[in-house]
């Protein structure tokens, strides 16, 4: 009899066994069309949910998301410092603690330096959704963590010359590794049960470890009750 070797993670097929036999066939395909495959089944998805780390700009982001394409609601991190988003449609709302708004600018207070400002402003936003202005810079910012498609877009991507990098499993699921430039651009690894999701990213440069799970799950969206909400105004004090 021949029995599934494995090595690591990595797991082959032996004798006679198709290792494709009862998946979705893209561990057949080269690594360019396994790429197009997953990246036509994310962008079809209606739903998601995304966890990790994102480096970006010199600061690690701990990403906690569910995201659909008319709203998002989740977690970030960054800084030691945690708060929630929430979009619904255009309406995006941020929630955290007193001390992010006592210390949003890094300077333990107001942008202009005002710790009584800071101080003011915590103990009326601390613990409440705070309606974020769509003129206000944080709202850019902000928002573009909570959009499925300009996420994914810019994540789903692996740089130089892509291979294929064995079969593995994630969370019990079987999926294919593709590699761009022998790893240092990147790995995929694609699901190959059902639709060619991709399951887990690690980026190039070390920007990052993402999974991706929940795809296809709806979940409900709905703007916070008027007394859980602040409206700040046109500027928020983080700007």
């Amino acid at each position: 009899m021949c029995a599934l070797a494995a090595t690591g993670t990595v797991l082959t097929g032996c004798g006679g066994e198709d290792p494709d036999e009862g998946t979705n066939g893209v561990g057949k395909l080269p690594a360019a069309q396994i790429q197009s495959r997953t990246r036509s089944a994310a962008e079809s998805a209606p739903a998601v949910r995304l966890s990790g780390n994102v480096v970006a700009g010199g600061r690690t982001y701990k990403l906690d998301m569910r995201l659909k394409s008319d709203g998002a609601s989740g977690s970030v991190t960054a800084e030691g410092a945690t708060f929630q988003l929430l979009r619904v449609g255009e309406a995006l709302f941020l929630k955290a603690d007193g001390d992010f708004w006592t210390h949003a600018d890094g300077k333990g207070g107001h942008s202009d330096g005002d710790s009584d400002t800071g101080t003011a402003a915590a103990g009326k936003l601390g613990g409440k959704y705070v309606k974020v202005p769509q003129g206000d810079p944080s709202y850019k910012k902000f928002s573009g963590f909570t959009d499925m498609d300009v996420l994914l877009d810019g994540l789903l991507t692996l740089h130089g010359t892509l291979e294929t990098d064995g079969r593995r499993e994630q969370t019990g699921v079987r999926t294919i590794r593709i590699t761009g430039d022998d790893g240092s651009g990147g790995t995929l690894d694609v699901s190959l049960e059902g639709r060619p999701y991709p399951l887990r990213l690690v980026r190039a440069g070390g920007a990052g470890t993402l999974s991706f799970s929940a795809w296809g799950t709806n979940f409900t969206l709905a703007e916070p009750e008027k007394d859980e909400t602040v409206d700040y105004g046109k500027q928020l004090p983080t700007s």
